[in-house]
């Protein structure tokens, strides 16, 4: 079982940016020192939902601040820049982190951000297929050409190569994909690629999501070691606190504001229309499916997890307070008391 933190940057109420980010900073930091396995980063842009818009770029400071934990993008928005630019930061941060990072890549969704960077619409909706299959190239192979419908371009030299490593390691960064629907599934199914599952997701929804890919990658003929061996990552929540209550009011407190306002302020591209969930049925929501509670309840919501799913790594969210100090005692919990109960 490995367990590590998602980190939002999350603006709350009342907050500034900076706080958030100082918060996301030190909540790495602490992960590190608890015992945790990984730091998962979200990138969003013109959102206080989160106001990290670059995850590479808190990947590579964070990298540099640690010397054991992973560190991964949850995730790096491929409809809003260009795969070979990705590729190239990718490369760069597993040469000079001693292989530690790990490349999470997803579509995003149809907001304004696809105006502002220039990819368009169409890169939402179709492009990204061919945007992973350029990536994965560039983290492939000696030298690349763009051949596709969004990037063409002449072959030129892959440089930093991701197979370049000092010493023991993988030969590149692991590279996984957010799954929200069949269609991307068997996309990251057919690449050998595991799963990012979103923290919305119950059980049941990942056990499913589980039995598509391992059923899709067999029929593109993945090979088995790779069906059976392939490691997803389950998002969610985490608050650990000596009562159950207590733990659930502290959620209630802070999430609610935090999502009515982050999720508020997300504009789609093209005007169509959304439906928000409510902020406090969610939370209550996120509350009953992940830990949040004592350590022996949060320690057998995530053993519960892993035999239902088969997943044994885990992204929690674990900033829900809002609070620095208390975002820090909860990392410190999670890994102190939390952690054993699952070895």
């Amino acid at each position: 079982m490995r367990v590590g933190t998602f980190v939002l940057a999350a603006q709350f109420p009342g907050q500034g940016q900076g706080e958030a980010l100082h918060r996301a900073v030190r909540s790495a930091e602490v992960a590190e020192e608890s015992g945790l396995d990984s730091v998962w980063l979200a990138e969003h842009h013109f959102v206080p939902y989160g106001v990290c818009p670059s995850a590479t770029t808190l990947a590579a400071l964070l990298l540099g601040r640690t010397r054991r934990i992973r560190v991964g993008t949850a995730v790096s928005v491929l409809p809003n820049q260009h795969p070979v630019i990705l590729g190239e930061q990718a490369a760069l941060l597993h040469l000079t982190s001693g292989g530690r990072f790990t490349l999470g890549v997803g579509r995003g969704g149809p907001w304004v951000d696809l105006e502002v960077f220039g990819g368009g619409l169409d890169a939402y909706e179709r492009g990204f297929p061919e945007a992973l299959e350029l990536l994965l190239d560039w983290l492939d192979k000696p030298r690349v050409a763009g051949g596709g419908e969004r990037f063409g371009f002449r072959e030129v030299a892959v440089v930093p190569r991701a197979d370049e490593l000092l010493g023991d390691g993988p030969a590149g960064p692991e590279v996984i994909v957010a799954c929200t629907s069949q269609k991307s599934v068997k996309l990251a199914a057919g690449k050998g690629l595991p799963m990012l599952l979103g923290m919305h997701c119950g059980d049941e929804d990942k056990a499913d999501m589980v039995a598509l890919w391992r059923s899709a990658a067999r029929e593109a003929g993945q090979p088995p070691e790779v069906v059976e061996r392939v490691e997803h990552v389950s998002a969610g929540v985490a608050q650990i606190a000596d009562r159950p209550a207590d733990a659930v009011e502290t959620l209630v407190k802070a999430m609610p504001g935090w999502l009515r306002q982050g999720l508020g302020a997300h504009v789609t591209v093209d005007g169509r229309h959304r439906v928000m969930r409510d902020p406090v049925a969610y939370t209550e929501f996120l509350c009953g499916l992940h830990p949040v509670g004592p350590p022996r309840l949060a320690a057998d919501r995530l053993a519960a997890t892993a035999e239902r799913t088969g997943i044994t790594r885990f992204a929690l969210m674990v900033e829900g307070s809002g609070d620095l100090a208390a975002t820090e005692t909860n990392v410190q919990r999670l890994g102190t008391e939390v952690l054993p109960l699952l070895k």
